[in-house]
């Protein structure tokens, strides 16, 4: 799992939004060392569709060009926007309804209560789509398993959501089953029908391909890595602290940082970054943990960097610089908590925490100040980074839906990707004014309602391109924008970047065991060499059967980048 990944709170893009309300962050993106697609009805079970092909597929894009960015897009960033736009300036991007006032049964992922479903928020939404959406809120803690029960039935809703960490088991091959192709209206210009769709970066839309066929509206991603090192501004600046800009700096600041009597630790568990500072190739999805070099494949855990990540990583735990609860193996959601409380001057977590943390803070603890430094190399220098997924939830609808319900579907997508500044993004983020929200100098704060209605729905059901609103912090939205677009420079696409893949079933968990064992030999309970061990037993035991396979695959389909 990635540092406070999605065990623990909703994903959604909302949470990646302005917001004034002070709630708990939602944190976006983890995913486990899994990523999948099934094969298509036809009866291909196992790989991709890339290259020549995926483009008689893909559908034409076409920039929104409603509302310009304070801070455009750069080396495959967010954009930004850091102003808050007066309701009297809001742009359309939906001129004419759409919808056609047909029933829709959605079934998605929550996370705690979810409302009722004749709120304001859900009333008002439908009525402006065009869409009478029945929300069929599941637990998103044991989602995965709710899924391929329903997936496994011969009745499911319309319209379902899949979060790319639950791509595992059957539920791979029950999609290409159980739902539509919508290449028939979204495929090159038919797209154009629906412009806030036509303005989702094709990388995205690449991921949506499962079986063959362009089945899923994707929930694009910025291709940079989303695991930031995250350090306490105001304490090092306190303590004179200079930031480190080595691995090594980082060890010999963190002895010194390090007081256990104060109950003060220089870190947390660190390993996701120490991925980034060595190089290694993509820890969240396994398609991108192969990457060709020199004409061979190589997977990342057949290399020195991996070996030297977890050696350094190993390092920090040996020295006693790691606040104790991450020793013990409580590294998820607390890990933040531990940051903002000061026990920890440093974390890696999804970048979208720095806002969180400022916002929970704000009415807590005026000078309350964090930031995230940027990634080095192994030796101080430029890092080597590779790109994350471009998306990774996916929503689909089903096989049986008649032509009129995929229009509505679309229709609903395509109201609900309008991008920031219009009136059709403000009833999505924000929800009715006087009801779900409130102007308060300036800026939409979302009252109680808002905050327990307005999350974890259309979320899923449309978005625009990637980009980070934060009106209400901007100095965070700068920051996030700007790191990202000095992390893209360095930033590279393996050979199987913006693929959905399927492995075939025989070696598809044979990676399982990895994340486990290394855990256990940064905290020093197991040794590099039983990494180098599992490593030979995963090679005789299929992984290079494996990397035949994926070679056979790259060479046929070509790659997506």
């Amino acid at each position: 799992m990635t540092p406070n990944s999605a065990t623990s709170s909703a994903p959604s893009r909302r949470s990646f939004l302005a917001s004034t309300a002070v709630a708990a962050a939602v944190v976006a993106g983890g995913v486990p060392l899994l990523s999948a697609c099934g094969g298509s009805q036809e009866g291909r079970k196992e790989g991709t569709t890339s290259g020549k092909d995926a483009q008689k597929i893909l559908p034409t894009f076409v920039a929104s060009s409603v509302v310009a960015p304070d801070i455009p897009s750069k080396n495959g960033s967010s954009a930004g926007f850091s102003k808050a736009i007066a309701t009297a300036d809001l742009k359309t991007s939906v001129p004419k309804k759409l919808g056609s006032g047909g029933k829709l049964k959605v079934m998605a992922p929550f996370w705690g209560t979810p409302p009722k479903g004749d709120n304001p928020y859900y009333t008002a939404m439908n009525e402006a789509a065009g869409v009478q959406v029945t929300w069929q809120n599941q637990d998103g803690v044991t989602y995965d398993q709710k899924l391929g029960a329903v997936l496994a039935s011969s009745d499911i809703p319309d319209v379902v959501v899949v979060p790319g960490w639950n791509l595992m088991g059957k539920i791979p091959s029950a999609i290409n089953a159980k739902f539509a192709d919508l290449g028939p209206y979204l495929s090159g210009d038919k797209v154009k029908d629906y412009p806030n769709l036509a303005a989702v970066p094709t990388e995205a839309w690449q991921r949506g391909i499962f079986g063959g066929q362009l089945r899923a509206i994707p929930f694009p991603a910025p291709y940079v890595t989303d695991i930031a090192p995250m350090y306490r501004r105001d304490l090092f600046e306190k303590k004179g602290y200079s930031v480190p800009t080595s691995p090594d700096e980082f060890l010999s600041w963190a002895k010194e940082a390090t007081d256990a009597k104060s109950k003060v630790w220089a870190c947390d568990d660190m390993k996701w970054s120490a991925w980034n500072f060595f190089g290694v190739l993509g820890a969240s999805d396994k398609a991108l943990w192969w990457n060709l070099v020199d004409g061979k494949l190589v997977n990342r855990v057949e290399t020195e960097e991996y070996l030297e990540a977890l050696e350094w990583t190993r390092k920090l735990y040996a020295a006693d610089v790691v606040h104790p609860d991450a020793v013990s193996g409580k590294a998820g959601g607390d890990a933040r908590n531990r940051f903002t409380a000061g026990q920890s001057l440093v974390f890696n977590g999804n970048i979208s925490a720095w806002w969180g943390s400022v916002s929970e803070q704000a009415t807590q603890k005026s000078d309350f100040d964090m930031a995230a430094f940027d990634i080095f190399g192994p030796d101080g220098g430029d890092p080597t980074l590779w790109a994350v997924q471009p998306a990774n939830i996916f929503t689909f609808i089903s096989k049986k839906a008649t032509a009129q319900q995929i229009k509505d579907f679309l229709a609903l997508c395509n109201y609900c990707a309008a991008p920031y500044g219009t009136k059709e993004f403000m009833l999505t983020a924000y929800g009715v004014e006087g009801t779900d929200y409130e102007m308060k100098k300036g800026l939409p704060v979302k009252t109680t309602d808002g905050v327990n209605e307005v999350n974890g729905a259309y979320d899923y059901t449309g978005n625009p391109a990637p980009y980070v609103a934060y009106p209400d912090f901007p100095e965070v939205t700068k920051g996030i924008v700007e790191w990202q677009q000095r992390m893209g420079a360095f930033t590279k696409k393996s050979s199987f970047f913006g693929l959905t893949i399927t492995e075939p079933n025989r070696w598809a968990n044979l990676a399982d065991n990895f994340e486990q064992l290394e855990d256990d030999v940064v905290r020093g309970r197991k040794k590099i060499s039983d990494i180098q061990q599992a490593v030979s037993d995963w090679k005789s035991k299929g992984g290079d059967g494996l990397r035949d396979w994926y070679k056979k695959l790259l060479d046929d389909t070509g790659s997506a980048s």
